[in-house]
């Protein structure tokens, strides 16, 4: 590679990232930090720690955080380690129905739940029809706690993630570890939380960081459940007061300072530390063969936990299916008519082309910049690469809902950026948005193509004459097109489905996205919640299907993409 290309690659990344990723969290630490003289100052941030309410916020959103990483561990691990261990029914089956809870954002999966554990829902109704309860019971299982009904409800929406860097790092653990410590006498537990564990939690940080972050600054679930104090959803409701008030600031570069320390305090005690392995491994590994009552309850631990996770799906499936589903264990009628008002509705076609346009737009970005920065970052020698492979996964870290409210930050009426102001026409920044939080997905799949890809077979290509460039779409980019285009699906699926930043930057309907639409939709009364998830389902088709190629072209090394 041209040491000149790398350079400019190198400075075209430092000026995208400085003026879309930085500048925005430059511009939240102003508005909470510096006051209307341009002098420093800690008062705003001391009044709203003082504040019970924001105080209150910030506790509920950390607890929420810890609560729904730790439910999430629970699930995806032990099915990470049956899996790795073990061959018994329906394996594969099973084992592709893994990702079905990630085909739906946790706040339109809300929508279902509540529609099954609400006051008039169908558990209820069913207690009653078996007669468990008394007519006229009403329990509300999800207003009684609605707090650990968002945890429940984002932990079986997001452990395929860490269930998918589980699998990964037991994959590569050597089975002559485990064996040597059965011969010193640890076995069972033991040897797992001795032996392991430890090999693995890098692996488990990697994904417990993301379901950490999203869940710690999650808006939509929050809002679908009514549930207003937690951070991300004071700081929606006090976006009205941007161009004036401190405290939405103040407010939000805490948010953002208590991830990157959530984040550095867990690298530091679970990610710093790895084991190597032995290089060349004394025994085979592999699942083993079990039999009789151990395999149907491996087969009834995943069949169980995937139809929980898909609870909400189906809620929001068979509430789209009808129009009169109220104390009753099943809908009342069943049609299609939502179906077809919700690819009709004047607040739905315009969602689905605006959608389709940036999620578009966004992705050819995506694809463009994450082959070179892949490319650069694996082939080439230049110092300060490494940079450019932490800015490209810094979006990972750092939350949607942060940089959608810098966005809105550094385009406010007077600032440089005004000119793509959102609150005018949000395509511009909603494209950027999408592309940033959606970069790392392309250029983690990039870089693992152009790793597993030879140098040598580039080099022979120039030297019969092909220039370098050439080489690279004759040669590399053929080989590893399998990587790209899972990297794409994903980050134009994803793109198509963002919450945090389509809920706060498309402001006026001409412009909405389809979460947007979906979120618009639920606050109407009558029919609202049954053309919203008629749409959501429409999503969840499109996702579905993204996801499950992604799965045939990466299979276990997609959980390689969702890694910080």
């Amino acid at each position: 590679m041209s040491p000149n290309f790398a350079r400019i690659v190198f400075a075209l990344t430092l000026v995208f990232f400085g003026a879309f990723f930085l500048w925005p969290i430059l511009q939240i630490l102003k508005g909470g930090f510096i006051d209307a003289d341009g002098r420093l100052t800690f008062a705003y941030l001391w009044s709203l720690l003082g504040d019970p309410i924001y105080l209150g916020g910030l506790a509920n959103s950390f607890l929420l955080a810890l609560t729904t990483t730790s439910f999430a561990l629970l699930i995806a691990l032990p099915l990470a380690f049956v899996t790795d261990r073990f061959l018994f029914p329906l394996k594969g089956f099973l084992g592709s129905l893994i990702l079905v809870p990630m085909i739906l954002p946790p706040f339109v999966g809300a929508i279902g739940i509540k529609q099954i554990l609400g006051q008039y829902g169908a558990l209820n109704a069913l207690l009653i029809k078996v007669g468990i309860c008394d007519p006229g019971w009403t329990f509300d299982w999800l207003g009684a706690n609605q707090f650990l009904g968002i945890a429940i409800v984002t932990a079986f929406s997001l452990y395929p993630i860490i269930y998918l860097n589980a699998v990964a790092a037991l994959a590569n653990v050597d089975p002559a570890m485990e064996e040597a410590a059965e011969n010193l006498g640890c076995t069972g537990l033991r040897k797992f939380f001795k032996i392991t564990l430890p090999l693995i939690k890098s692996g488990l940080f990697a994904g417990g960081t993301i379901v950490f972050i999203w869940s710690f600054t999650d808006l939509g679930v929050p809002l679908i459940f009514d549930y207003a104090r937690v951070t991300s959803v004071q700081i929606f409701y006090g976006l009205k007061d941007i161009g004036g008030n401190p405290f939405p600031y103040a407010l939000v570069a805490v948010m953002l300072f208590s991830s990157v320390a959530f984040y550095a305090i867990g690298k530091g005690l679970f990610g710093r530390d790895a084991y190597a392995m032995m290089a060349k491994a004394t025994s085979s590994g592999g699942p083993k063969e079990v039999t009789g009552l151990r395999a149907w309850f491996c087969t009834a631990l995943f069949a169980g936990v995937t139809f929980v996770a898909i609870l909400p799906h189906l809620g929001v499936v068979m509430v789209a299916f009808s129009n009169d589903w109220y104390a009753s264990v099943l809908p009342k009628n069943f049609n299609l008519d939502n179906f077809r008002i919700a690819l009709g509705h004047d607040l739905t076609v315009p969602a689905i082309a605006n959608s389709l346009k940036y999620a578009s737009i966004s992705t050819i970005i995506d694809l463009v910049l994450g082959i070179i920065l892949a490319y650069v970052i694996v082939r080439s020698k230049i110092r300060g690469r490494q940079i450019l492979d932490f800015l490209a996964m810094m979006p990972l870290a750092v939350p949607g809902l942060v940089l959608a409210f810098g966005y809105l930050a550094m385009s406010q009426d007077g600032k440089f950026f005004s000119f793509i102001n959102p609150v005018a026409d949000p395509t511009i920044l909603l494209i950027i948005a999408y592309s940033i939080r959606r970069l790392p997905y392309v250029v983690r799949s990039a870089a693992a193509g152009f790793q597993q890809t030879s140098e040598t077979l580039e080099e022979a290509a120039q030297n019969l004459g092909c220039p370098p460039l050439k080489a690279v779409f004759k040669i590399t980019l053929p080989l590893i097109i399998a990587n790209l285009i899972a990297g794409g699906l994903l980050a134009f699926s994803f793109a198509m489905l963002e919450v945090s930043d389509s809920l706060i930057l498309a402001q006026k309907q001409v412009y909405y996205p389809i979460t947007k639409a979906i979120y618009e939709l639920f606050q109407l009364l009558g029919d609202g919640k049954f053309i919203a998830s008629a749409l959501g389902v429409w999503a969840m088709a499109f996702l579905g299907i993204t996801i499950a190629g992604m799965t045939i072209l990466l299979g276990k090394k997609l959980g390689a993409i969702f890694r910080v």
